[in-house]
């Protein structure tokens, strides 16, 4: 083998989240992990939901969010749309007005 391009390596220590220990070689001295072949299901034969939502559900979370926050701008800007129509119809009224006055 060729000398100094090779990574150390050690003896390692692998910590899980259940409070398991492992010891393994590695290029990391220590690793921490949130499931291990101690307390994962496929291999106790339990069942165990795990609390993390995978990319699409993630994905969908965020589209709806997206589509409800577009439904709300559609909203104002229509509600703005109709003010703006009504003032114009309005100024609209109050010229008729002045001009029957003037007739007069």
């Amino acid at each position: 083998m060729k000398q100094g391009i090779h990574p150390q390596y050690y003896d390692a220590t692998i910590k899980c989240a259940c409070g398991a220990v492992l010891k393994v070689g590695s290029t990391q001295k220590e690793m921490r992990v949130e499931i291990c072949s101690q307390c994962h299901p496929f291999y106790t034969g339990k069942k165990k939901v795990v609390d993390s939502a995978g990319r699409v559900d993630r994905f969908k979370h965020l589209a709806e969010k997206a589509a409800a926050k577009k439904a709300e701008e559609e909203k104002i800007k229509k509600a703005k749309k109709e003010r703006m129509e009504q003032k114009k119809k309005e100024e609209k009224k109050r010229e008729e007005r002045r001009d029957a006055k003037k007739e007069k």
